[in-house]
């Protein structure tokens, strides 16, 4: 009896520590419920897969592709009506209900997480803010396939290549100086030459086309507006990777503050910190727009089909997060070279979107010139997506 109840008492301190805290067993580690001062690093098991890792991050692009779609079925609402219901749904309602489910520690790791670290997320989330703000205005300009393969490649190139030298010296070294780092640089390197190539297939189109052509796919092209736009919101829709790679605590505390998140959902709490930050841009943007332009009576307005345009708005905003949640739930498979997730999930989304664009008849009419520039984009995105799982399988090596 006496042995059973030593056995109790030595079982009991192991769970509840000294003082009667609830504590969870990683290995030889410990973590206190609270997620803070007796917070450790967990040492979580192996979830490395790079070519699981690549089919996450290609689901991913085609959300992105596909995303725009549902508002095509939107009526007698204005822009910024169903953007902000758009908004409601993709930046705040879907991560936060996804969030709760995968990863119920959300809010005390939120608690725990050093406020740089947050704040940092929540800047990088508004600066895409203002990138996504005008994502629209490039794809109404230049058509969902031209738009999607300028911005996307341009997010692409600064979402991939400057996160790791945020990191410090150590992180770019690696880059240049493994084989993996090399190899994964190199599909980030292909994968702007793809997206160089489809570029120029939209040029030559541009050029080859009349006017009554060009406007019968994209009613308001604009080669000139869209570039510049492109630029811009390429450029500031980088900081979305820039945000989802920079909560590296954030993301440890979800694996080790009570009740653990499994390492494949612990990116959770860092997507709806950025995606909030998203949405304060987005959501203030579009109700300024509502009063300045009197379309808050869009809700209420009659003949206008209320629950049809919530749905459909609200779909566009899911499938636009849906890609997010894939970058975030496919970085752990690709172990080291998890940065090169973000160039993956861009080339992806750009190789839908140019098989969208077929399909959608925006480049009915193009010569055998810029068929062929087309299709050797496309073909070096798939590449790059080929050699960027060869680079993580030698991490892994």
């Amino acid at each position: 009896m006496q042995n059973r109840l030593i056995c109790f008492r030595k079982a009991e301190r192991e769970v509840f520590g000294a003082r009667g805290r609830k504590f969870v067993r990683h290995g030889s580690q410990k973590t206190d419920n609270s997620g803070k001062e007796n917070t450790v690093q967990a040492l979580p098991p192996d979830t490395s897969s790079p070519a699981l890792g690549i089919m996450i991050f290609a689901l991913g692009g085609l959300a992105g592709a596909v995303f725009y779609l549902p508002f095509k079925k939107v009526t007698n609402w204005a822009w910024e009506s169903y953007w902000l219901i758009y908004a409601i749904f993709g930046l705040i309602a879907v991560p936060w209900l996804l969030a709760l489910t995968t990863s119920p520690n959300t809010i005390a790791v939120l608690e725990a997480a050093p406020g740089k670290e947050i704040a940092y997320c929540l800047l990088c989330g508004a600066i895409w803010g203002f990138g996504g703000l005008t994502w629209g205005l490039m794809i109404r300009y230049l058509g969902v396939g031209l738009g999607l393969a300028m911005g996307a490649g341009i997010t692409s190139a600064a979402g991939t290549l400057i996160p790791p030298m945020l990191k410090g010296g150590d992180a770019v070294t690696a880059m240049f100086t493994t084989p993996a780092g090399i190899v994964s640089v190199i599909a980030a390197l292909i994968s702007v030459a793809g997206i160089v190539f489809v570029g120029m297939a939209g040029r030559s189109k541009e050029g080859e086309l009349p006017e009554e052509e060009k406007k019968k796919a994209v009613a308001e092209f604009n080669f000139k507006k869209g570039m510049m736009v492109a630029v811009f919101s390429g450029l500031m829709s980088s900081g979305m990777s820039f945000g989802l790679q920079g909560g590296p605590r954030i993301q440890e505390l979800a694996k080790v503050t009570a009740p653990v998140t499994s390492a494949i959902w612990a990116g959770m709490p860092v997507l709806v910190v950025v995606l909030l930050g998203g949405f304060l841009v987005n959501g203030a943007w579009c109700i300024l727009l509502n009063v300045r332009n009197k379309t808050a009576g869009d809700y209420l307005k009659s003949g206008a089909p209320l629950l049809p345009n919530l749905l459909f708005a609200g779909l566009a905003g899911a499938i636009w997060c849906s890609q997010f949640i894939c970058f975030k739930t496919g970085e752990p498979r690709m172990g080291k070279t998890s940065y090169i997730g973000w160039a993956v999930l861009m080339a992806s989304q750009i190789l839908f979107s140019q098989l969208l664009g077929v399909k959608l008849g925006e480049w009915k009419g193009a010569s055998s010139r810029t068929a062929r520039l087309l299709i050797a984009g496309l073909a070096l995105l798939i590449v790059s997506a080929v050699v960027a799982g060869y680079g993580s399988s030698l991490a892994q090596a």
